[in-house]
């Protein structure tokens, strides 16, 4: 079969791999009918992922239909469309049963790699690194699922893939993102990125209620999707309002917004690659360049100085090693929750499915460029290179 390889930063080719095999009675294989190219994909194309290894074939967002299914899978047949969630989980270990899915003690064969790292292993996730389980990902015609009888969500009623493709990752890490912030009614938000992450999150935070959503970023069309709105819209929405960094200071500019206190909670949806022209920027990338660190927290910074004091601040932006200056200071002075992880993407698959079915939001607005699969190199380094124009590719293989 074809498959997207990454081959070393920067270098990501199509390659004709053996089609994957039934290895274990819980698995299920795939047809691939639509994937994406994610945000965090770039972290590897970018090569601040360790333990990425030549060959290694990628891609954690993908929907099909089911072709081969093992003795184990009781729950769905050959035939059946599926959306398959990025993070693998069991279903029966502890943190499964806990609806922690993304924490699974289970589907991470290589563990001790995580846990060298980490100390625990979170889920094995498809096509991102071996320390996260060495999983062939979905960027190909095939792909092999594990414990399939607890992750893919049937689409039963004829839905385009463009429509229920994003349930797979970066609609549920965006919701999850705004729950994180513990919205009530009549609340402030800010949201650091206007990526396909920070879009679903600026839309979640006012699902949940949201009376406010300031959107941040530097590139101006990112910034015109973000003031179209609450989904379903497509006209400007006044409850939000965008901040480009490149020319206006974001802390003044939100304390002057309110009045002095700071939004009540605030979303890092960059994460470890994070712009900023500030002195902190600068620093972050003279330290990464100089291997003193692994990832640029300007952002993290900048939402710890701006929330509001005992505010909030979510992370659904990946980090992956560590970081310098860490404001340690203004979280504890401030009394400052933090949450973040990996997406329970289990736990949002259904309730979401059921909000695009009741045309509450129309997930294919995120996209923008769509692309065969004997594209994707082409479509990575557009992608990469030309975030303005470009905020989300899907292939079709």
């Amino acid at each position: 079969m074809r498959a997207v390889c990454w081959n070393g930063t920067h270098d990501v080719r199509i390659e004709r791999v053996p089609d994957p095999e039934i290895l274990n009675p819980r698995d299920a294989i795939v047809r691939v009918t639509l994937t994406a190219i994610c945000g965090s994909d770039l972290h590897l194309y970018d090569g601040y992922i360790p333990t990425m290894k030549a060959g290694d074939i990628l891609g954690h967002e993908f929907m099909g239909e089911i072709v081969e299914i093992g003795a184990g899978v009781q729950n769905l047949r050959k035939g059946d469309r599926v959306v398959v969630p990025f993070n693998i989980a069991c279903g029966r270990c502890y943190f499964c049963t806990g609806k922690m899915w993304s924490c699974c003690d289970n589907s991470n064969p290589n563990a001790w790699m995580a846990e060298t790292a980490y100390g625990h292993s979170p889920a094995g996730l498809f096509g991102y690194s071996h320390m996260l389980g060495g999983y062939a990902g979905g960027q190909a015609e095939y792909v092999r699922v594990p414990f399939a009888d607890t992750g893919p969500l049937k689409i039963h009623n004829g839905m385009r893939d463009e429509e229920v493709l994003f349930l797979s990752d970066i609609f549920p890490t965006g919701y999850q993102a705004a729950e994180n912030c513990g919205i009530r009614e009549g609340d402030t938000i800010a949201v650091w990125g206007c990526g396909p992450v920070g879009q679903f999150a600026i839309r979640s935070a006012l699902m949940l209620g949201a009376e406010r959503v300031f959107a941040i970023d530097h590139f101006p069309q990112r910034l015109d999707l973000a003031r179209q709105g609450h989904p379903g819209q497509f006209h400007e929405d006044d409850r939000i309002e965008t901040i480009n960094f490149d020319e206006d200071e974001v802390y003044d500019h939100l304390m002057s917004a309110t009045g002095g206190r700071g939004p009540d909670a605030c979303i890092d949806a960059v994460g470890l690659e994070s712009h900023g022209t500030t002195v902190d920027a600068l620093f972050d990338r003279i330290k990464v360049a100089s291997l003193l660190a692994t990832d640029r927290i300007h952002v993290l910074r900048q939402a710890a100085r701006t929330v509001r004091k005992n505010g909030t601040i979510s992370i659904p932006g990946v980090y992956g090693g560590f970081a310098d200056k860490f404001p340690i200071g203004a979280i504890f002075g401030k009394g400052i929750t933090i949450r973040c992880g990996q997406t329970h993407v289990h736990n949002y698959m259904q309730p979401l499915l059921e909000r695009i079915e009741k045309e509450e939001i129309h997930p294919s607005f995120i996209i923008s460029h769509r692309y065969n699969l004997d594209e994707a190199p082409d479509a990575y380094k557009n992608f990469r290179y030309h975030q303005n124009e470009c905020r989300k590719v899907v292939l079709c293989p």
